[in-house]
């Protein structure tokens, strides 16, 4: 561990503020799930698809955001980077809480992307300034832990809130907990960052290194890669309420069946750190993008075999159950095989590779998403297509590896 200044808060204190710095990209997508019907319905959304977008926007803002935050902390410092991302997401929670026709909530929700993005890239810029080696990766295994239960448990949170109240009141829920965290962090976090070793902001580094990134055959076809997978995710969190709460009329019950699935990534995060002791990233990213592209062959074929009639809930859980798990095996490997060449670049490439992905899912999710018509035809098909495609450029990516 690099050394540990008195002010500094302690293992456990760092651990839990770093997530909840992190976790309020989960939240603020999450948690709005149960929500999306009535606050279209308010607003006088009369395109049920169109409520989606209170989703997709989110990942928009966020996708802009990750370029900038790292450039501004390396040349600024941490804090006032965080500052910053704080700001505009409170700044976008109070456009939404306030809202009263939906250009103004997608603009807030713009906000809060753009804003959310911030805190987390910067975290795991913080943990890498006080931490390093295998203490580095010890913390970062207990923030996404915390990181992982946060998708399970925020649904069954948002649907709370709107049993006691409406659906403004998740926003206010989001300002108070950005209030209290940018407060504690505030605190109790001091600049990790010192003047000496920070690097001028300059335009010219960024394209600099988006050239280097794109000559990379490596980090470009395992960033699109990522990006594909990240997009049938997307269309799976854009439609999840429709899916759930309409075509099953499972109602208040939604948020437990999507606990059971979020639970499914959760454990192959586990089990992955567990295969990558016997097995490459890139033999399990394979093998999970061949399991998704077969089940989701099969399950399609059944659908079109039943006359697009919905299958039963218990067959679409199993298959949603396992496409999930072998997501969660893609989720960590790709992202790591985008950065494992990336080398003395890596701070902004890691941005410039995320906002890049990012880009790519809200692409492939919204317009997977924009297709629901009812039934879970649109969602399977893009799961077998954006499969089929990621496998192809995963084919593309090694292919230069396997000629050498």
């Amino acid at each position: 561990m690099k050394h540990k200044k008195r002010s500094e808060p302690g293992f456990a204190e760092f651990i839990t503020l770093t997530a909840i710095m992190m976790s309020l990209v989960a939240l603020s997508i999450d948690t709005m799930l149960p929500a999306l019907s009535d606050i279209g319905k308010e607003l006088g959304v009369h395109d049920e698809n169109a409520n989606q977008l209170i989703l997709s926007i989110l990942f928009l803002g966020m996708a802009s955001g990750q370029l900038l935050y790292g450039p501004i902390s390396d040349s600024t410092g941490r804090k006032p980077a965080i500052y910053l991302g704080y700001t505009i997401f409170i700044t976008g929670c109070l456009l939404s809480l306030f809202a009263t026709n939906f250009p103004v909530m997608l603009a807030g929700r713009f906000l809060q992307g753009f804003g959310t993005a911030g805190p987390r890239i910067i975290s795991i810029a913080i943990v890498r300034d006080r931490y390093e080696g295998s203490s580095m990766a010890r913390v970062m295994s207990f923030v996404m832990t915390i990181f992982i239960l946060v998708p399970i448990v925020a649904p069954a949170f948002g649907q709370g809130i709107l049993l006691f109240s409406g659906w403004r009141a998740i926003f206010a829920m989001f300002l108070i907990l950005a209030l209290l965290s940018l407060l504690w962090f505030a605190l109790r976090q001091p600049e990790t960052l010192m003047a000496e070793n920070r690097i001028p902001f300059s335009f010219k580094r960024m394209t600099s290194t988006i050239g280097k990134i794109l000559k990379n055959r490596s980090a470009i076809g395992y960033t699109v890669t990522a990006g594909l997978v990240s997009g049938y995710f997307l269309g799976y969190l854009n439609s999840a309420q429709q899916i759930f709460q309409e075509e099953y009329a499972l109602g208040t019950l939604f948020p437990l069946y999507f606990a059971a699935l979020a639970l499914s990534i959760g454990c192959a995060s586990f089990v992955n750190a567990r295969l990558l002791l016997h097995h490459t990233m890139q033999l399990l990213s394979r093998g999970a993008l061949l399991t998704i592209g077969t089940m989701s062959a099969s399950f399609l074929l059944m659908i079109l075999l039943q006359n697009n009639h919905p299958p039963p809930l218990w067959q679409l859980m199993a298959y949603l159950s396992l496409t999930f798990f072998s997501t969660g095996i893609l989720f960590g490997n790709l992202n790591a095989l985008a950065m494992e060449t990336l080398g003395s670049i890596a701070g902004i490439g890691s941005g410039i590779v995320g906002s890049l992905s990012t880009f790519i899912s809200l692409i492939v999710g919204t317009a997977i998403g924009l297709n629901y018509n009812g039934t879970v035809l649109p969602l399977t098909t893009g799961f077998f297509i954006v499969t089929l495609m990621a496998l192809g450029v995963m084919q593309w990516t090694e292919a230069e590896k396997q000629l050498s």
